[in-house]
């Protein structure tokens, strides 16, 4: 939880929130070896800059959550959306569902599956929510092509609680490939079928490395760091083949290509953006890093990687 929360890690839903936005209060060991909590209620600013923090603040020993009554999901996948009608019907089939994921390998401007993740309720029959631009599975599908869907959570509209269904893969098994390397650009939702087309127009590069790309939407927030601070959010995921020799040029090509569309991307992933240029996408930087100095002025919690990009480039 508390690598996830440091790093901006989200789901997928247009009124979602990364699951940093759950978070009510951090308690964190600083750098003099006290204990610091921070809360959202009282601590305003400080708890905003405190939570996706890429551990540059201190040791967090404890968060506190928000949570709400447990609840059911049911989950279909349909097969078969084009690009073209995607970036005309954008809106209307990211809010299709509680959580909509879309899957494609860019092999063709098209994406084989959609994942539909609705809440149970009692309008909902067993075909699933109206979604009349993709057609229904023939059965259970694993996101990655060619793989088998027995690591996958139940899909074909069968109920179950929200940790079985929401995550795309059972917690007893391996998430995706497992054999991979992954990157993540987040950008404003109001460039997401720009972002779309650059990448199409890239698919004869990208498929060679690429296992698979999922496309999500997150809802903005306030927290400093967070890759949807200040925007409603559409996240493009890369999940690579594990070959960093081959990789990192595809994504220093990926990155060219989504120039001028204001990317952030995911801090616990592979990216080759600039320090300097990457921090400039933050309006909120320099108050972090303010924070940061406050509570770490020796820099007892940076390493290399938060070196570099905090401070040079």
């Amino acid at each position: 939880v508390a690598g996830s929360v440091a790093t901006g890690t989200h789901g997928s839903g247009d009124t979602s929130g990364s699951l940093a936005t759950a978070v009510r209060a951090v308690e964190l060991i600083t750098a003099d070896g006290d204990s610091l909590t921070l809360e959202r209620e009282r601590d305003g600013e400080r708890f905003a800059g405190s939570v996706v923090a890429l551990g540059a603040l201190g040791v967090v020993t404890s968060l506190t959550l928000d949570l709400v009554p447990a609840f059911d999901v049911r989950q279909f996948v349909r097969t078969g959306l084009s690009l073209d009608v995607l970036a005309e019907h954008f809106d209307a089939i990211t809010s299709a569902a509680y959580s909509v994921s879309l899957f494609t390998d860019w092999s063709a401007p098209r994406f084989g599956q959609v994942w539909l993740k609705c809440l149970d309720d009692s309008d909902l029959d067993s075909t699933g929510p109206d979604f009349p631009w993709a057609g229904p599975a023939d059965g259970p599908m694993h996101p990655v092509p060619g793989m088998s869907a027995v690591h996958c959570t139940e899909q074909g509209g069968v109920p179950g609680p929200w940790h079985a269904r929401l995550p795309h893969f059972r917690a007893e098994f391996t998430p995706s490939n497992g054999e991979e390397l992954q990157s993540e650009y987040l950008l404003p939702r109001r460039h997401a079928v720009a972002a779309l087309r650059a990448v199409a127009a890239l698919g004869p590069v990208l498929a060679p490395v690429l296992q698979v790309c999922e496309v999500r939407t997150v809802a903005a927030d306030e927290l400093w760091l967070s890759p949807a601070e200040g925007r409603d959010t559409v996240a493009l995921h890369f999940t690579w083949v594990k070959d960093t020799a081959s990789v990192v040029p595809v994504i220093a090509r990926l990155e060219a290509a989504l120039d001028g569309l204001e990317a952030r991307p995911h801090w616990g992933k592979v990216f080759t953006t600039e320090p300097a240029e990457l921090r400039g996408r933050y309006p909120r930087m320099t108050d972090f890093l303010k924070l940061r100095d406050s509570l770490d002025p020796a820099g007892k919690f940076t390493n290399n990687f938060l070196r570099r990009l905090l401070y040079e480039g």
